[in-house]
């Protein structure tokens, strides 16, 4: 139908908008989290804030290498980094992982089934046939 136009009320624009800007957080959040050193490094912060020089040991990479991981941590909210004097801390930020979890959660339903107590329950329900 060409040159149909469609009504949209300003507060179905703004839900419209909310959804966009929450997938966008989820893309950049699980893009972050799509590298093994990024998952790496919020593993190591889940115990404490760390210097961004105590991150960087373990790594067999540059400090630039993984001053360019922790920005897309922090881009992502995964982290904060402050300074402290003249060292710079990164603290991880777990709020930011919330709605990642909530939109993963919705695929609980899939989890694998198990066997074992599903024969369990058909012996239970089901007349022995033989």
């Amino acid at each position: 139908m060409r040159g149909a136009r469609i009504s949209v009320d300003a507060g179905h624009l703004v839900g419209l908008n909310k959804i966009m800007d929450k997938s966008q957080a989820l893309d950049t959040v699980f893009a972050a989290l799509g590298d093994p050193t990024r998952r790496a490094i919020l593993s190591m912060l889940l115990e404490d804030d760390m210097a961004v020089t105590d991150v960087a040991d373990p790594f067999e990479m540059s400090l630039a290498a993984i001053s360019k991981h922790l920005n897309i941590l922090s881009r992502a909210g995964l982290i904060s980094q402050e300074r402290r004097g003249r060292v710079k801390w990164c603290k991880l930020e777990p709020d930011a992982m919330r709605d990642a979890s909530i939109w993963m959660q919705g695929f609980g339903q899939f989890e694998a089934v198990n066997l074992d107590a599903f024969e369990r329950f058909l012996r239970a329900e089901l007349p022995d046939e033989s």
